[in-house]
Parts: C-alpha cells; structure tokens; sequence
C-alpha cells in the first residue's frame, strides 16, 4: 500500500543515515531483513495488534525471535518502532533501505524469470550483460516461470526486457490481428 511506504520512509531514511554514517550498512541491512521476517510472521502480527501486549512485553518477544542482530543502535530502533505503532511496517522499512543503499553503492536491482534453472555461466553473463547496459552494478533476484516457455524476462525497476518466448508469440499475435 502506498501510504504504507510513505510512513515507512522516514524511519528507513533514519537507519540508512545511521547506518552510512557508522559504516555498517551491510550490518543494518541484514537486520532489518531478519526484522522484517519476523514482524511479517502471522503469529507475531496478531502480538503486535494486540492490545493487551504493553510496549515492553513486545520489545522483549520481538528481540527473542530476532536473535543476535540487534545491535545497541538497531534495539534503539526497534524501540521507537514500537513506541510510535509502526513495528509492523518493517518489511516496507527494509525494502525503502536496500533502495537507498542500492542507490548509494551503485546497485541496480534486477528481477529475472527464467522458463528453466540458469546455470552459474549463464547468470554471470547475463548480469555482464545488464551491468553493461545500465552502467551499474546489477544485484540479480533469479526466479523460475514454467509458463514462460522459454527465454528469460528482466525487470530493473520500470523496465522491462521482455527475452521469453511467451512474449514473442504474443507480439506476433498482436502483429497479426493489425
């Protein structure tokens, strides 16, 4: 939801500006994506909904399930989450973060479905390939899509590159009914 990531950039603005200051962007990112596991967990959606939980009974249960990746800034974090009612918006914190850090290291994001499993060989050249047209350095999300017949799609951020075979019969169709 839109409003959701407009009342989450404020807070992944604060980490991404605590975490680049200190030098532990790395550090950051991987706690807010155990963060955002555990506060998307259903269980842990229902505590955080619940009014009878006080602040600190859902600091402590939160802290728990995350482990070790709390450090004393990422605790500090957390709690004014809590304090504010916005543990909940993590997983949309977390994806606001990567995009500013993605941003700041030079990092493209790319999504790519493939019709069957890429090999390493075939995943490197293709990210060379990507990095060559972007002129940045390409993080690639590899999925696979049966129904895409063959071929790959690639999308980094509004566009697309349409490589399968389902998108080709799909123009030739298109081209044919003009």
């Amino acid at each position: 939801m839109a409003e959701d990531i407009t009342i989450a950039r404020p807070y992944a603005e604060a980490a991404f500006q605590v975490a680049d200051t200190g030098g532990t962007r790395a550090k950051w990112s991987q706690a807010l994506a155990t963060m955002a596991s555990v506060a998307a967990h259903p269980e842990m959606r229902a505590a955080i909904g619940n009014p009878n939980i006080t602040a600190d009974q859902l600091y402590g249960l939160f802290a728990s399930l995350c482990g070790d990746v709390l450090t004393a800034q990422v605790q500090n974090f957390v709690r004014v989450l809590i304090a504010n009612g916005r543990l909940a918006l993590l997983p949309e914190i977390r994806d606001t973060y990567e995009e500013l850090k993605n941003e700041r290291e030079g990092v493209v994001e790319a999504h790519i479905m493939a019709a069957f499993p890429l090999d390493d060989a075939q995943l490197a050249s293709l990210v060379a390939d990507l990095e060559k047209r972007f002129k940045r350095k390409v993080s690639p999300q590899v999925g696979v899509d049966k129904e895409l017949i063959g071929g790959v799609r690639v999308q980094v951020g509004d566009e697309v590159i349409d490589g399968t075979m389902r998108g080709k019969l799909g123009a030739m169709a298109a081209a044919l009914k003009r």
